[in-house]
């Protein structure tokens, strides 16, 4: 059977793939709009596939909140032309909306959720992916739920943070969180509080302080003592509540937040940057 132009552009409606993807589908598939359809997704999870070993660095990063819940995610791709793209922006931010209504919190769980149309994010992914010709994919996707919440994005969007406090009901509570997530995504803290820094870390660190010490040529019967030291300095410059407020360093975040309601403290946060 002939394919009109007219079959053609009701496919790339349909679709969004490329003109001549879309007539090549629809001559393989005999006029059947289904099956070329089919065709289509099949040849973007070959694409898909090819590209698994790409690495994609840019992106759209983006917190969405929504009262006492809120979401972060990641949509990355290899180039920055695509990260701009106002289709791809808006699917990020749909897929966004859906994580949170979702309350996804792994890439495993938005990426299995269905759209509109009963295909999953995942599968649109795919179907981008053999569109655009570049490797796309989920990068992280953090779901956050506390009484007062506030999602940055700054600038740009390659960084945004999530960050949740343990009061609400304020405009200065509320002023505050929008405080500390941009606190978050100026000073790009490892974990909210002391205790919360994994033991790999800790380790790491103390190795490093250990290592300049030796080299430093420091006795070797107090280098330990001076190692913890520095890892006290360490804390206090990579943990959330332990940072010096960037507004104010003669205090503490914890103090800044103490000095905003007695008892108001950061419970949680989740910070992502594209590097």
């Amino acid at each position: 059977m002939s394919i009109t132009a007219s079959d053609v552009n009701k496919l790339r409606q349909q679709t969004g793939a490329g003109m001549m993807d879309c007539k090549k589908a629809l001559v393989e598939a005999e006029g059947d709009f289904e099956k070329a359809i089919e065709i289509l997704r099949k040849k973007g999870q070959k694409v898909a596939a090819n590209r698994s070993d790409r690495t994609a660095t840019e992106g759209f990063v983006y917190a969405h909140t929504d009262g006492n819940k809120g979401v972060l995610i990641a949509l990355n791709c290899e180039t920055d032309f695509v990260a701009k793209n106002e289709e791809f922006v808006g699917f990020a931010k749909e897929v966004a909306a859906l994580a949170l209504n979702h309350q996804c919190d792994s890439i495993d769980s938005i990426n299995a959720v269905g759209m509109a149309d009963g295909r999953t994010v995942l599968d649109h992914i795919t179907e981008k992916i053999g569109k655009i010709g570049e490797k796309i994919e989920i990068g992280v996707c953090r779901f956050l739920t506390a009484p007062e919440l506030f999602g940055y994005n700054h600038p740009g969007n390659r960084v945004a943070t999530l960050v949740g406090l343990n009061q609400t009901g304020s405009d200065a509570i509320a002023q505050a969180a929008k405080d500390v997530a941009m606190q978050a995504a100026a000073m790009a803290p490892v974990a909210l509080d002391k205790e919360d820094v994994s033991s790999e870390t800790i380790q790491k660190e103390m190795d490093i302080a250990i290592d300049i010490l030796r080299n430093e040529g420091k006795p070797e019967d107090k280098i330990e003592m001076i190692a913890k030291g520095k890892l006290e300095k360490f804390f206090k410059e990579s943990t959330l509540l332990n940072q010096e407020f960037i507004k104010d360093n003669k205090q503490n975040v914890r103090q800044y937040l103490q000095s905003v309601d007695k008892g108001l403290t950061a419970t949680a946060f989740h910070r992502y940057s594209l590097q």
